[in-house]
């Protein structure tokens, strides 16, 4: 026994000195160690989630792609892939697979490289939070000791759903949950046997054993992990069959998309990364909930596009993207013309051809492959080959130039031609020929009790480009801003009852030695007008003399109290023109002091932020247009520190907006805007007038109340419009602010489908108004107007603006502020009227005025 003995000495020494070789390994090494304890309190890396107030997701932000779940709102055939590839004895092991090391140790002693890992999902998790990927000893050692500090803290569910939450999986993608959502567009549970495996496969090499880097990789490493599911029982035979023959067919894919509202995302990141800082913002986890409405910003969006697409097509066609092939017109006598052809490309070719090519937003890129005499057949990208009826096709006679069109087309042969690389797109479930708009638009709608914004569309594509018109193009607004002049001149003792000179101003300006002579648009001048009247009618003459009665200073004051800045008001008389230059979002926020009874509200988007943990972190507490809330200015919305959770208080005092005007004064001119929508007079009695905003008459609502805009030139297109729940304000005009939007003649083919003449406001900024309003007004019942205390209700002559005894179509009722109602009646003729600071001589019998 003597040799046993020894043998058994020798052991027990060695196990010894393994033991302090690992004590003193680990003294050497302790400082160097993380502390693992930052484990129970783990915050993932999670990107900010943005959303719509009804819960649609906007957009996500952040570099690491991650859907943190709960172990158990995972697949249990996922968690059973990766423990079947990555650490089938998982839950027997205390972090450290013995077996994996000594096999991984022998390679080693055989072949001097670090090839094998034999790493557990302990380790994994150990390096991914606290240490690198290096080759090397030492940091397989740390692992070791890090693995044992975590098994002593976590339990092993806790340990894998941190490691099925953290593992990278390439692409951006963290987690079992951002993998599902990165590589096939589904949840973890919509995912197939063969997309599980493939996902379990990549921790080995994430970069080159994805599905969108390399198909044939990730078809090779699936099929390992599916025969280790096999081989544990996770799968039987018939599943690894099946999932063994599936085809690898994964692209990427980003968050769930379900509002588009890329202007809006983007307002939010700025506004989140400057409250809370780049690092936080992009990794914490933040749910974001806006004020916007899905439904309504869907509309926005609508509504604006295809206005967009309206006024190009008017315009004319700007001819093909490129060619694909050449083809030169032979013969156009016959039902399928002829063409002389060149370079054609097969159908592997063209489609080859096509999925190089880009589309934007509803255009689908498209190649011509035959035209007849008035449709033409294209192949889309995808493979697919549609029809062009000539619905689709007739309105694109040639784009000349802003203010001229080519002739009606005859034939589509007259258009398009064998291999025109074109877009197409879908309308009303046909396909007809497009192009990306060369013209601009905006859109913003907001509620005028609070300023939460409901809609906001900056442009035609956030793709084509990220500026955002609603807050960041000033243009001039034109008449959108004689509403504003006009509520001055009520502050100065007018009424919608006095009458004003509608007549040609001429005057001599001696420091350029020109006459300055303002016109109306069209140049129809009505003479004595009253100012209701004149307003509904965008009189640009009556309201420079509405600005010399008030006086530029006082009528700046007032302009102020909306909300624009002195310095972007001239101080001179083309103000009452419109030539201060504001954005479409400071527009509407100055419409929505008349909508709501007088108070100035500030726009805002962000409502309520949650952190990582479902907690409240941050609430928008605006100030409302109420004369009765109460006010205290140290509850308003302000950053909250991280660690601080605001609860739900229903009970919080109200916030009230500033009064910028008097409810008497933002009636009056409320009032007066509906005018421009439904006009005046009698029609039967031949005395019957339009307002400027006439085609909203179609929404059938008396509560609408609204402003055309168009400045010189027609640059600039607005319109501006509202009722008491919400304020809407679009626009169209170029980037370049010097071009025109010019005029659209008339097209032969389209008839009563067309609008042709000078592009203005009524004409091209209006029809994007109507249509939005069309579909979100149903969820807004009509409200009559509330007379607020102050306000009297007079029958006037419609001729002099004095009292009337009749009750004929000479007469109407109209609204005064107590105290400014007229005095006489109207009775008699005079030969000389007073209008400001002019004289103009009369022949024929008006009542008396004064």
């Amino acid at each position: 026994m003597s040799w046993f003995k020894k043998l058994l000495i020798v052991l027990v020494l060695g196990f010894l000195l393994s033991l302090g070789a690992i004590l003193v390994t680990y003294l050497l090494l302790k400082d160097e160690l993380p502390d693992v304890a930052t484990l129970k309190d783990v915050r993932l890396q999670t990107p900010m989630q943005v959303f719509t107030a009804d819960g649609e997701l906007i957009s996500q932000f952040g570099e690491q792609r991650r859907i943190p779940l709960k172990l158990d709102e995972m697949p249990p055939l996922l968690i059973q892939a990766f423990l079947a590839t990555e650490d089938t004895r998982f839950y027997e092991h205390p972090g450290i697979d013995v077996i994996g090391i000594m096999r991984a140790a022998s390679v080693v002693a055989t072949s001097g490289e670090l090839s094998q890992g034999a790493s557990t999902i302990t380790q994994q998790l150990a390096r991914n939070f606290f240490l690198s990927r290096e080759k090397k000893l030492i940091r397989k050692v740390k692992e070791i000791f890090l693995a044992f500090h975590i098994e002593q803290l976590l339990t092993k569910d806790e340990i894998l759903e941190l490691y099925l939450n953290k593992i990278e999986l390439g692409q951006r993608a963290f987690g079992v949950g951002a993998a599902a959502q990165v590589y096939f567009g589904k949840t973890v549970h919509e995912l197939t046997v063969d997309e599980m495996a493939i996902i379990a496969g990549l921790p080995k090499a994430p970069s080159i054993l994805n599905p969108v880097r390399s198909a044939s990789n990730a078809r090779a490493r699936r099929n390992v992990v599916l025969g280790r599911m096999l081989d544990t029982g996770a799968i039987d035979k018939a599943t690894y069959d099946s999932a063994i023959a599936a085809p690898v067919t994964s692209r990427l894919h980003g968050a769930q998309i379900t509002a588009s509202a890329p202007y809006i995302a983007e307002m939010v990141r700025q506004q989140m990364v400057e409250r809370f800082g780049e690092d936080m913002a992009y990794s914490d986890g933040f749910r974001v909930y806006t004020t916007v409405n899905s439904q309504q910003q869907a509309a926005a969006r609508r509504a604006l596009q295809q206005n967009v697409y309206d006024y190009d097509d008017r315009h004319g066609y700007r001819g093909p993207v490129a060619l694909a092939w050449q083809a030169r017109l032979v013969s156009s006598d016959s039902e399928k013309p002829e063409f002389s052809e060149s370079g054609r490309l097969d159908e592997q070719q063209l489609q080859q051809y096509l999925d190089q090519q880009q589309g934007i937003e509803d255009l689908v890129p498209a190649v011509v492959t035959s035209v007849a005499q008035q449709s033409a057949e294209v192949m889309l990208k995808g493979g697919q080959v549609v029809v062009l009826e000539w619905d689709g096709l007739k309105w694109a006679r040639s784009f000349i130039n802003d203010e001229r069109q080519g002739s009606a087309p005859k034939t589509a042969a007259a258009i398009l031609a064998p291999g025109m690389h074109i877009l197409v797109r879908q309308q009303d479930d046909n396909w007809r020929l497009s192009q990306i708009p060369t013209v601009s638009s905006a859109l913003v709608a907001l509620d005028p009790q609070t300023g939460a914004l409901r809609a906001l569309v900056g442009g035609f594509s956030f793709a084509q480009s990220q500026f955002n018109r609603v807050t960041q193009a000033k243009r001039q607004v034109g008449s959108n801003i004689k509403p504003f002049i006009y509520s001055a001149a009520l502050e100065q003792g007018y009424t919608l009852a006095s009458i004003m000179n509608d007549a040609p101003i001429h005057q001599w300006d001696s420091n350029a030695g020109v006459a300055w002579r303002p016109r109306n648009s069209p140049a129809v001048y009505d003479g004595p007008i009253r100012i209701r009247e004149a307003l509904a009618k965008s009189k640009n003459v009556v309201s420079i003399r509405l600005l010399r009665g008030v006086g530029i200073d006082a009528s700046i004051a007032q302009l102020q109290k909306f909300g624009f800045a002195a310095n972007d008001l001239p101080r001179n008389e083309t103000l009452a023109l419109g030539s201060a230059s504001s954005t479409p979002l400071e527009v509407a926020t100055g419409y929505a002091v008349f909508a709501n009874g007088g108070f100035l509200v500030q726009p805002y988007v962000v409502d309520k932020v949650f952190n990582a943990e479902n907690q409240l972190i941050y609430q928008h507490q605006p100030a409302v247009a109420c004369d009765d809330c109460h006010t205290d200015s140290t509850a308003l919305a302000t950053t909250i520190s991280d660690s601080a959770v605001i609860e739900d208080a229903p009970d919080k005092p109200v916030l009230s907006a500033p009064r910028v005007i008097s409810a008497q004064n933002a009636f009056l001119i409320a009032d007066a805007l509906k005018s421009s929508v439904w006009g005046g007079g009698d029609w039967q009695q031949g005395t019957g007038w339009n307002g400027t905003a006439w085609q909203a008459q179609s929404l059938r609502r008396r509560d609408i109340s609204g402003k055309t805009g168009t400045t010189n030139d027609s640059k600039d297109t607005w319109f501006s419009g509202f009722t008491p729940q919400l304020v809407v304000t679009s626009w169209v005009g170029f980037d370049d602010a010097n071009r025109s939007l010019g005029r659209a003649t008339w097209n032969a083919n389209l008839g009563r489908e067309q609008s042709a003449g000078t592009e203005a406001g009524a004409r091209t900024a209006l029809p994007a108004w109507i249509s939005f309003m069309r579909e979100v007004l149903p969820a807004y019942p009509q409200q009559n107007s509330t007379t607020p205390i102050g306000i009297s209700s007079v029958r006037i002559d419609l001729a002099s603006g004095l009292l009337s005894r009749r009750n004929d179509y000479t007469s109407t009722f109209e609204f005064f502020k107590l105290g400014t109602e007229p005095t006489q009646y109207a009775s008699g003729s005079i030969q000389q009227i007073q209008f400001g600071d002019e004289k103009q001589d009369k022949t024929e019998e008006l009542d008396e005025l004064f």
